[in-house]
C-alpha cells in the first residue's frame, strides 16, 4: 500500500503523463512543452499561491482540470453558443471520468474521487468555497498566461465583456492578485478599461 503522500504524488505523475501526450506544444522559457501539461502546472502554481493549505481533492482537481482536453476538439461541435456549451459540458464530464479512473487506479477512496469529480463537473459553483477557489485559479491562469495572446485575436468590443464576465466570477482576493499581474501594457490597459467601462 502507498502512503498518502506517495499516492498523491503518483496521481499527479499519472495526470502529467497523460498531458505529456498532448500533440499541441507551447513555447515557454525557450522550451517546447505540451500545452495541457503546462496548463496543469500553472493551475497548481496558482492554487498553491492562493491557498497553500488547499484540500487534497482540490489539488487533484486543479491538476486534472484540462486532462487530455485535445481528445475532444471544439471543431466537433457547431460553432455557435449551443455548440460551445455542449462541448464544455462534454469536456467537463470527460475530464472528471479520466481523473476518476486514474485516482481509482492509484488507490484513492471513493469519497475523494467523488469530490474531485464534482469539482471538475463544476457543480454548486455559488455555494461551494472550494469550487470558488478553483474558479479563481482558472481565471488567474487565463489572465496571466493566455489573455495577452487571446486579446490579439478578438476585437476590443468583444473582449471587454469577456473580461467583465471573468471578473464577476472571481473573489476580491483573486481581483487583487489579478491587478498585480505583470502583463504587457496593452493587455493591462484592456483590463483597466473593462473595469471602468460598466455600460
Amino acid at each position: 500500500m502507498m502512503n498518502p503522500s506517495q499516492r498523491f504524488q503518483t496521481a499527479i505523475d499519472r495526470f502529467d503523463a497523460v498531458n505529456l501526450e498532448d500533440p499541441h506544444q507551447e513555447t515557454f522559457e525557450g522550451k517546447n512543452i505540451p500545452k495541457e501539461l503546462l496548463y496543469a502546472k500553472r493551475m497548481t502554481k496558482w492554487l498553491n499561491r492562493l491557498a497553500s493549505d488547499a484540500s487534497e481533492a482540490l489539488k487533484l482537481a486543479a491538476r486534472s482540470q484540462h486532462i487530455a482536453r485535445w481528445k475532444i476538439p471544439r471543431s466537433r461541435y457547431p460553432m455557435n453558443r449551443k455548440g460551445y456549451l455542449e462541448w464544455r459540458t462534454t469536456l467537463n464530464r470527460f475530464h472528471a471520468q479520466t481523473a476518476a479512473e486514474i485516482l481509482r487506479d492509484v488507490g484513492y477512496a471513493e469519497d475523494t474521487i467523488a469530490r474531485v469529480e464534482s469539482l471538475l463537473l463544476k457543480k454548486h459553483l455559488k455555494d461551494d468555497p472550494e469550487m470558488q477557489l478553483m474558479e479563481d485559479v482558472v481565471c488567474l491562469v487565463f489572465l496571466e498566461s493566455y489573455f495577452t495572446d487571446f486579446s490579439k485575436t478578438i476585437d476590443e468590443e468583444k473582449i471587454i465583456p469577456i473580461i467583465q464576465k471573468t471578473w464577476k466570477k472571481m473573489t476580491p482576493r483573486a481581483h487583487k492578485a489579478a491587478l498585480s499581474l505583470h502583463l504587457p501594457p496593452e493587455a493591462k490597459a484592456l483590463i483597466e478599461k473593462s473595469l471602468s467601462d460598466h455600460h
